[in-house]
């Protein structure tokens, strides 16, 4: 049997992949710089019915479709997410490479008879693709190159040595040629591969170089064409078998310092840091305890990291014995080299990094979800001015921009209180249950709501905002509403 490749493009890929986490129903563009200016990298089915098309300027494309929804591209996502399909794409052979930044090739010799045949193969990986939210065209043919031109050209299965009748009537671009090569054929009336197989070689190689040559020759199949498969990045990973079994947590850890000092040398030679580690340990009566451990910042050194998974063991049930040991680091982030003194020591006292092993001893305890900071926020509303994240998978903010007019360290919702309804702060008003009497006050300060959002609490339209000092020491922060007139209470100084 002959060797058998098939070609899978993903004409939308880099848009398709976006769309899939927010639906659109209009026209959408993927948008990238080249050279100063933006263009269209990218369009869905919408745009391209609306006459846009990749590579088009995106103030043309805007002037011929103003509801255009454009995204930046991001050319290493689209790469990873490429790499993933790779991956996926291995249930059908195990030989499966890149084509290009939209593409992927298989080699299923062998294989497709596993599937039913290379035709249901085909509908198979056609349908999984279509289901997921893909565009997909593939190609079928003794050749990389000719399973390259079937699925960008004339979408189908070539048989075995039929290259020649599949191919001959596609257009030479098919055959992955340079465009000024393409144009300059077409020039001397060479459009379809059929003609440039008619010239004589020597012409061609003349005029145009060997390029033509070579890529005619390897649809023929008569220069190979390897494919070079996705690279599996494997996990580092180290295991310890024990000759005699142990139960005593001062055992198990000694081990894991062991397991350590094999397994950070593998990540500092990937100059990576593990931010999630597993800890698996074999009982004699062949059941597994695991012990996760779930870091608030990348680390591969040993002596920081053995302490943190005391706590873990110590609730291990070892049974009648722990005979084996291992652990792997299943969540990987790039971890650059530490600066260092003359004397090998870190240069510097890290503060984030001590914050960092200190919210992974507290996640150890309540997880690491349960953790957060504050970090600010574009908006003018005070209580909409910062957002909540988990401390662990975000980046503390180095600036935090100074509001014009002060804000109370406590803020709660809006408290009515029992006043007039006049626009003059009221000398005297009950609040929670107590009389308060008004000795200085500052204001107004008014803060309109944010319209294109539909908030509850600020349907009642503008606030007029002061701060108001009690004669019992009290400092609030009251606010009066002109279009629903009365009086709240939102803070405290």
């Amino acid at each position: 049997m002959g060797r058998r490749i098939l070609s899978v493009w993903l004409p939308r890929l880099a848009s398709q992949r976006i769309l899939r986490r927010r639906s659109v129903a209009g026209p959408f563009a993927v948008v990238a710089r080249v050279k100063g200016s933006e263009q269209l990298s990218c369009v869905n089915h919408a745009a391209q019915q609306e006459g846009l098309r990749a590579g088009m300027g995106l103030a043309d494309a805007r002037a011929m479709c103003p509801d255009l929804l454009t995204a930046p591209a991001d050319v290493q996502a689209d790469g990873r997410f490429l790499r993933m399909l790779a991956r996926w794409a291995g249930r059908y052979c195990p030989w499966v490479g890149l084509e290009g930044a939209d593409g992927l090739v298989l080699d299923i010799s062998g294989s497709a008879h596993l599937m039913g045949g290379e035709e249901a193969l085909m509908a198979d990986m056609r349908a999984r693709l279509m289901r997921a939210g893909f565009s997909v065209r593939l190609g079928l043919a003794d050749t990389r190159g000719a399973a390259w031109a079937l699925a960008r050209y004339d979408e189908g299965i070539a048989a075995e040595g039929q290259v020649r009748a599949r191919l001959w009537p596609l257009p030479v671009a098919a055959l992955r040629l340079e465009t000024d090569v393409v144009e300059g054929l077409a020039r001397l009336g060479v459009r379809k591969i059929a003609d440039l197989a008619a010239l004589p070689r020597a012409t061609v190689g003349r005029r145009f170089g060997q390029g033509p040559l070579v890529r005619l020759d390897q649809v023929l199949g008569v220069q190979s064409e390897a494919i070079t498969p996705v690279a599996v990045r494997e996990r580092p990973v180290a295991q310890l078998t024990l000759a005699e079994p142990i139960g005593r947590t001062e055992d198990v850890m000694e081990g894991v310092r062991h397991l350590l000092g094999q397994l950070c040398p593998q990540l500092a030679e990937a100059g990576q840091g593990a931010r999630t580690l597993c800890l698996t340990l074999r009982r004699v009566d062949q059941q597994d305890a695991s012990v996760e451990l779930r870091l608030a910042r990348p680390m591969r050194s040993p002596e920081d990291m053995a302490p943190l998974f005391a706590r873990g063991v110590d609730e291990v049930d070892a049974g009648f014995g722990i005979d084996q040991m291992r652990i792997e680091a299943t969540v990987l982030e790039a971890l650059p080299p530490e600066q260092v003194s003359a004397s090998g020591a870190p240069a510097a006292q890290d503060r984030e990094g001590a914050l960092a092993d200190l919210m992974t001893r507290l996640g150890g305890r309540m997880g690491l979800e349960s953790i957060h900071r504050w970090l600010p926020a574009e908006s003018h509303i005070p209580e909409r001015s910062f957002s909540v994240a988990a401390a662990a998978w975000s980046a503390p903010a180095r600036d935090w921009p100074l509001p014009v007019r002060p804000r109370p360290v406590l803020m709660f919702p809006p408290e009515p209180v029992s006043a007039g309804r006049g626009r003059n702060v009221p000398r005297r008003f009950r609040w929670r249950r107590m009389e308060m009497q008004v000795a200085r006050i500052e204001g107004p300060e008014r803060i309109a709501p944010e319209w294109w959002l539909d908030d509850p609490l600020w349907r009642s339209g503008l606030r007029d905002y002061w701060r108001v000092e009690t004669t019992g020491g009290r400092r609030l922060w009251m606010f009066h509403t002109p279009q629903d007139p009365a009086w709240h209470v939102q803070g405290e100084f």
